[in-house]
C-alpha cells in the first residue's frame, strides 16, 4: 500500500539513558505506531503521571525497559484506527486504558484492545487519565490483597494523592470506615470530600496519637500505605489484630521491630499491580466501570503540564509539598 511511504510523525517523550528528570527529551519526528492485530491506536489527549514512571525512568527500578522508550500508561483520548480482529472498538470512541504498548507521553499510543475501556461522556479527559492505574491499584490493595470487608476501618496513609483518593472512594463505596492522611489543610478538605469519615494531619507530631483515639483499643483493620520508608513503623502500632498494611509506595528502606506483627498477627503485604493475573485485571475493571457508572468514582485531577513540562512533572511528583489529586499531562 502507498500509505506505507508516508508515515506520519508525532511529538513523544523519549528516555535516551536512565536519570534525572533532564533525560526526558521532547522529540518532534517520532514515527506514528501502527496497531497490530488485537491492538487499538489512541489518539491521546491526557496522559497520567505516576511516582513510579519516575523511578523507571532513574533506573533504580525492579522492571528497566529496553532504551530508548517512552514512559507513561494511563492514557485517555479518543481511538484513531484498529488492528484486525478488535470489534469492541472503532474511529472516534473515547477510552482510556492503563497499559501502553508503545508509551503515553506521546501524541498517540499503542494499546491492547482487552486494556482499553470505554470513557464514558460525564467524565472528561483528564479525568479519564487519572482512572488506569489508581483505581486498578487501590481495588487490588482493597480486596484482591488486602481482603477488606464492609463494616472494617481502613486508614488511607497519604490519601490526597490518585491512588490514595481512588482508595477512600472504592472503600467508602464498599462499606468501610474510612480514615485518611495528607499533608496540608486543602489535601484533609479533599479527602473528606471523596469518601474520607476522618481526616489526620500527617505533619502533626500527635497525629499517630489521634488516630489511636479514633479507633479506640481495637486499631485499624486495614493500612494502605504510600510511604512505607517512613511510615511502617507507626503503621504497625496501628493496626487490629490480625490487621494488615498494604505497601503501595516505598522510597527506600525502613528498621522495624518483628515483634510488632507477633503481637497481633498482623501482616505486612506488598501490592504491585504490574503481578495481577488477567482474572484479577478484569475483576479490577469490572469493579472500576461498576463504579463510574454508579457515579462515587470521580477522579480528581491535580496539577496539569504540557508535554513540554513533563521533566517539570517528574520532579514536583516525587518533591511536591503534598499531592492533591492525579497529575496529568495534557496533550
Amino acid at each position: 500500500v502507498a500509505m506505507a511511504a508516508t508515515r506520519s510523525v508525532m511529538r513523544a517523550i523519549r528516555v535516551f539513558e536512565f536519570g534525572g528528570p533532564e533525560v526526558l527529551k521532547l522529540q518532534s519526528d517520532v514515527l506514528v505506531p501502527v496497531p497490530k492485530e488485537n491492538q487499538v491506536l489512541i489518539k491521546v489527549h491526557a496522559c497520567g503521571v505516576n511516582p513510579v514512571e519516575t523511578y523507571i525512568r532513574s533506573g533504580t527500578y525492579a522492571r528497566k525497559p529496553a532504551l530508548p522508550y517512552t514512559p507513561g500508561s494511563d492514557v485517555a483520548g479518543v481511538i484513531e484506527s484498529v488492528g484486525e480482529h478488535v470489534t469492541a472498538f472503532k474511529k472516534g470512541d473515547r477510552v482510556f486504558t492503563l497499559e501502553t504498548l508503545s508509551g503515553g507521553y506521546a501524541e498517540y499510543a499503542v494499546a491492547a484492545a482487552n486494556r482499553v475501556f470505554p470513557l464514558p461522556d460525564k467524565l472528561d479527559f483528564r479525568q479519564g487519565a487519572a482512572i488506569g492505574v489508581p483505581y486498578f491499584t487501590a481495588y487490588r490493595a482493597l480486596f484482591q490483597k488486602g481482603c477488606a470487608k464492609a463494616g472494617e476501618s481502613v486508614l488511607v496513609h497519604g490519601a490526597s494523592g490518585g491512588v490514595g483518593l481512588a482508595a477512600c472512594q472504592i472503600a467508602r463505596a464498599c462499606g468501610l470506615k474510612v480514615l485518611g492522611t495528607a499533608g496540608t489543610e486543602e489535601g484533609m478538605n479533599m479527602i473528606l470530600r471523596n469518601g474520607a469519615h476522618q481526616a489526620f494531619n500527617h505533619r502533626d507530631p500527635n497525629y499517630t496519637e489521634r488516630i489511636k483515639a479514633c479507633t479506640g483499643p481495637g486499631g485499624v483493620d486495614i493500612i494502605i500505605e504510600m510511604l512505607s520508608n517512613v511510615n511502617l513503623d507507626a503503621d504497625l502500632q496501628l493496626l487490629s489484630c490480625a490487621g494488615r498494611v498494604m505497601v503501595v509506595g516505598c522510597r527506600g528502606r525502613i528498621e522495624i521491630n518483628p515483634r510488632d506483627t507477633m503481637s497481633k498477627e498482623s501482616s505486612i503485604i506488598g501490592v504491585s499491580l504490574f503481578l495481577a493475573t488477567e482474572e484479577e485485571r478484569r475483576e479490577c475493571a469490572t469493579a472500576v466501570l461498576d463504579g463510574i457508572e454508579a457515579g462515587w468514582l470521580k477522579p480528581v485531577v491535580g496539577l496539569e503540564y504540557p508535554l513540554e513540562k513533563v521533566a517539570k512533572a517528574h520532579e514536583d511528583i516525587i518533591c511536591s509539598s503534598g499531592a492533591r489529586g492525579k497529575m496529568v499531562l495534557l496533550l
